[in-house]
This record gives structure tokens, sequence and C-alpha cells, in this order.
């Protein structure tokens, strides 16, 4: 069978496949990585062949769809196995998240210390080691907190240094090699108890190879966000104890705690579709206590598989509803399980059955749409928030009554605009653009019905000005609801065929709108693409600087003198030849850059969800 995709590839294989390369292959491997990427593939069960050429083929053997190891990649060219080919195979596809032999949730066989301020159900509860008969020791309450053990700092110092080099080469120049530090690096802290860490390792690498091939998903800015989120991590990790320390660590696997019995009502069902290839659908539904919970599954398989599985069984006891059927019915669990950010899980001892649901007018999910739109957006933005610590808890979703206004022109296309129940402008995009889903036509069709009234669910962008990606709304007649991901409007069900498009409004004095920040956003996201060196060419920014400053931003204005002196700045030794540049210096102006802008950014969103207020006569 003919198919372009390639298995995972465990990231220890291809950071040592990569290693053990000559100086002159290593030259040669991004080459290599662009013609493999390119080559014919046949898949044969559990084996991926890559025809190299007329006389050569390469073997990817990948159980379960991983290659764990270095001997399941082979190739029949007479350099092998000393060949580039077989590192170039690793390279071109993706990254493993998890090798399935790893045991990432246990310490080692060696007996640990006792923890003093363990979290509980984190990986910082290890149990005794085997073999052993003593009861773990008493805690004391008056012992140090926690802080990281040494192997954990070299590990977390090796990911600043992979990350510090990814900034200094670019992605011009963060090739197959800087990307194999990267995975040496998330391997070692994987073992090293450091899930988070690794991840957003692993997400680097990920965003670095689309770039690199052209992906038309690809963003800048999602880029810039992986690589604050592994430098942070990684820098707090020799900073952090106790609780602080154990969410830095992370989880490696999603924890589930008992919940009792549940009463729930289903709201909508999305489609989910990752850009691992990924794809499955989400089911929303609410407790009588307005706590929001979801129904997944997901899987290798895209776009297809999640039409597809929207139309089957929910995997949650002894229901036989479909997930689009529990997004408008209901559910009676008992023994329920539930992750800290409310995913329901599906063990043996969890019982289901179907239920009557509610209407989104009607008790109790009436009254998620009671709340002001200004908390919600507050209670949302610290779900969101760019480098918010895991296990949070709580949802980014909104809910909101708004009128329609009709379509909104913006730079990069366009938008619906609607006015909430608050009097705030609300912008709502769609969810997601591929033309398989119903997102873009049904907001589309939404857009020619100016004045209609809505009440709808929104997942929070954030923003200078309020925006909402559009998940669900009620029918434009009023009768039961739409999943937007799913259901088609047609013509018939809208009032008015005509639609006026209007200018992107702007409240009087929105600090947000006028704000200069975008001057050292630039200047961050500029880094990325480039390198240091770009950043160090692009000359004086005493300019940027002072506007940024007259804008009420001084610390803005500071951190961007700061972050391009640091770019351009070369010592020289007593012989007048250059330096090494300081990669770690950088990295830390350019990170703190990063950090503030987010920051600076969220601050100004919840801003804008606030009611303006009224002017007196």
């Amino acid at each position: 069978m003919n198919d372009d995709r390639l298995p995972s590839v465990a990231p220890e294989v291809t950071a040592t496949l990569v290693e053990d390369l000559s100086p002159r292959l290593r030259k040669r491997l991004d080459a290599a990585v662009t013609k493999i990427a390119a080559r014919p593939k046949r898949h044969d069960g559990d084996t991926v062949t890559i025809e190299v050429d007329d006389e050569t083929e390469l073997r990817l053997h990948a159980p379960g769809g991983v290659v764990a190891t270095t001997d399941a990649i082979t190739c029949g060219c007479l350099l092998a196995p000393a060949c580039v080919h077989r590192a170039a195979a690793a390279c071109a596809a993706p990254a493993a998240d998890l090798p399935p032999e790893q045991p990432v949730d246990l310490p080692t066989a060696k007996a640990p210390e006792p923890d003093p301020s363990p979290a509980p159900g984190s990986v910082t509860d290890p149990p005794p080691a085997p073999g052993s008969s003593d009861p773990a020791p008493a805690l004391d309450p008056a012992s140090p907190p926690e802080v990281a053990s040494p192997a954990q700092r070299a590990a977390a110092d090796a990911l600043w240094s992979a990350g510090a080099a990814v900034l200094e080469a670019g992605v011009d120049g963060a090739g197959a090699v800087t990307q194999s530090s990267l995975l040496r690096a998330a391997h070692t802290a994987r073992l090293r108890h450091l899930p988070r860490a690794a991840a957003a390792a692993l997400s680097v690498v990920t965003l670095l190879r689309a770039a690199r091939a052209g992906d038309p998903s690809y963003r800048t800015a999602d880029l810039v966000t992986a690589l604050a989120e592994l430098l942070s991590t990684a820098h707090r990790v020799g900073t952090a104890s106790g609780a602080e320390l154990a969410a830095v660590r992370g989880r490696a696997r999603r924890p589930y705690s008992p919940d009792g019995s549940l009463r729930l009502y289903g709201l909508f069902t999305e489609p989910v579709i990752t850009d691992s290839g990924h794809g499955g659908v989400r089911t929303w539904v609410a407790a009588p206590d307005g706590r929001l919970f979801t129904v997944g599954d997901v899987a290798p398989g895209g776009v297809g598989r999640a039409l597809g599985t929207a139309d089957r069984a929910v995997r949650l006891g002894e229901s036989a509803l479909t997930h689009r059927e529990l997004g408008r019915a209901g559910l009676a669990v008992s023994g329920a399980t539930a992750s800290p950010d409310g995913r329901l899980g599906a063990g043996k001892g969890v019982k289901a059955v179907t239920a009557r649901g509610a209407a989104w007018t009607e008790p109790p999910l009436a009254a998620l749409w009671e709340t002001p739109p200004s908390e919600q957006a507050a209670r949302a933005l610290r779900s969101t928030a760019r480098y918010a610590d895991p296990d949070g808890g709580g949802s980014d979703l909104i809910f909101l009554d708004v009128d329609i206004l009709g379509a909104v022109a913006e730079s990069g296309g366009s938008c619906l605009l609607a006015r909430c129940s608050s009097g705030v402008l609300v912008r709502l995009t769609v969810a997601d653009d591929d033309p398989a889903l119903a997102h873009r036509d049904n907001v589309t069709l939404l857009a020619a019905a100016p004045g209609t009234r809505l009440r709808i669910i929104g997942r929070l962008v954030p923003a200078p000005h309020p925006r909402l990606t559009l998940l669900a709304c009620s029918h434009p007649s009023g009768e039961g609801t739409i999943d937007l991901g799913f259901d088609r409007l047609r013509r018939a069900d809208l009032p008015d065929p005509n639609a006026p498009v209007h200018p992107a409004p702007q409240r009087p004095g929105d600090f947000g709108a006028h704000a200069p920040l975008y001057l050292l956003e630039r200047r961050v996201e500029q880094t990325v693409p480039a390198g240091r060196a770009a950043l160090g060419l692009l000359g004086d920014v005493t300019a940027d600087a002072g506007r940024i400053r007259r804008g009420g931003l001084p610390t803005a204005a500071g951190l961007l003198t700061a972050l391009c002196a640091s770019a351009a700045r070369r010592d020289r030794d007593l012989f007048g030849r250059l330096l090494p540049a300081d990669t770690d210096g950088f990295a830390s102006h350019w990170l703190a850059a990063a950090r503030y802008t987010a920051a600076v950014a969220e601050s100004l969103c919840e801003a804008a969800w606030e009611p303006a207020p009224k002017r007196v006569a």
C-alpha cells in the first residue's frame, strides 16, 4: 500500500543515529532528509519501505506504530549501517511522544530518598524500592522543601543549551543536527522525570520541521511560545522547590481521581484534529454545579477519523449514545473518575447509563450563560495562558448571548462580528479551516444574517480585543442547537440573505488598540526565523524604544533595548579576535521579552472584555 506517512521514531533513536554519523555525513544530512521525505513509500504491516533509488531500499520496522530501536531502521546501500540514509529517515519521520518501553511514572530501582513535600499522584511519589520491606519513612513537616536533584539540573541545563542553540541559529540554521540535540536532551529529561520540559522540546522539534518543510499550518508565534516554554521550564527546574517543582516537572501521564456519582448534561461535540496527524472528537458535558467535563476519542487518522468518530458510541460505561447524541442528551455516571482538566475516565469501575438531557435555556445549563462575560474571560485566560502550569483546571469556553452584526474586515481576511449582552463587540472566527468540516461554511452563512440573535459557545482567543473561535450555537429558528464543526446550516435557516461588511471597530480609549507592544513582539518573533545574528543587524532601536516608553510601557522599552544590544554584542580577545557569542545571555534576554509580551497581552485581553463605561450626559 502506498502512503506518504512515516511511522513515529523514538527521540533517542533519531539522536543516536545522527550522533553516529561522521562530520562529513552530518553536512549532507539536511539534503538527505529532503530527499528521503520525497521518495515513494510502501506500507506492509508494521514495516514501511522507502525506495532510496532504483537499487536501494530503506526499511523502518515499527511495531505499534513506533520505531523504538536503531536496529529497526535498515538500509540496503553499500555504506550501511554507517550511511546517512538511516539517520535521514529518522529525521524525516515524526518524533514519538513517548518511547513505549520507557517507564515514565516509576523511579529507578535504586531506593529513593524521602520526599518532604510530595504532590499526591505525581512523579514525586516514588514507591519503595523493589525488595524493600521497610515502610516509607515519615515526612518531617519541618524539613526544607524538595529541590531538583543534580541529575535533573543537568538534564535541564542540557535542554536550555539546546533551546539556546535554536535561538542562535534560527529556523534556517536549525537543521537535523540541531534537532537531534534537542531530541537527545528531551530523552534525557524523560529519564530524569521531567516530562513537561521533554514535551516542550518535542514540540519545538515538531514546529521546526514544519517550518523547514513549508507546512502551511505553521505559525511563527507557535514556535515562539514553544521555545519560551522550553527555556522557561528548563530554567525553573534549578530554582523551583516544593509544590512549584512538582508543577515544573509535570506529569508523564494524566492522573485521574475518583469523582463519585455525576449527573451530566450534554452541551456540544467538536472535531479534534492535531498537527501530528491525529483526529477524533471531544464531547462537552456539564454537571448541575456548573463544572464542565469532556469525553474524547482521538487517535491517528486526521480529519477523516474525526468525521467518522462523531457517530460512534461513547466509550463510557454501558451507554449506547454516539458522541453527537451525547452532545444533546444526558448521562448518569457512577464511580466516575476525572482528570484535573475535566476529562472523564473510562475505567472498568465506571458505570454510565443514558439519561434525559436539557436545553441550553433550561436549568442547569442556562446558568452557564448567566455569568458576566468579563468574569468568563478572566476564568478562561487562567486556563489558556501561554505559560500556565499544567493541571490548573478550568475551561477556556465562553457562553454568550449575542446579536449578529455581520462580517468584519481584517488584515487576515474577515470574521463574524457580534454584540454580546454586556455591549462588548466580539469577533467570532472559524475554529478549523479544513474544508471537510462545516466550520467555514456555517460562519459564512451566519455573517449573511445580521440582526439574528443567537446563544453561542466559543473558545477564547487571547487578543487585545474580544475574540472567540465559534464552536456551537443555537439554531437561528430557536429550535435545537448546531455543532458548527459537523452540522451544516442552510440558507433557508437564516432570516436575511443580505449582509453588510463593517469596518473593524475600536472602543474609544481602548489602550490595547493603541499600545505599541507589537514593536517588542515583532523583535521577539524576528529572532526565530533567522537567529540572533539577524536581529543584531536590524540597527538602532532607540526610536522604537522611545515610542514604547511614551505609550506607557517603560519595562517593554528596556527589554527591547537590552534584547537588541545582546544580539549585536560580540566581544574580542586581547588579539582582536571575535569571541564566541554569548548564547546563554541572549536566550535570557529573549525569554524575558517573550514572557513579558505574553503577560501584557493577556492583561490587555482581560481588560478588553470589560464593558465600556457609560458616558454621563
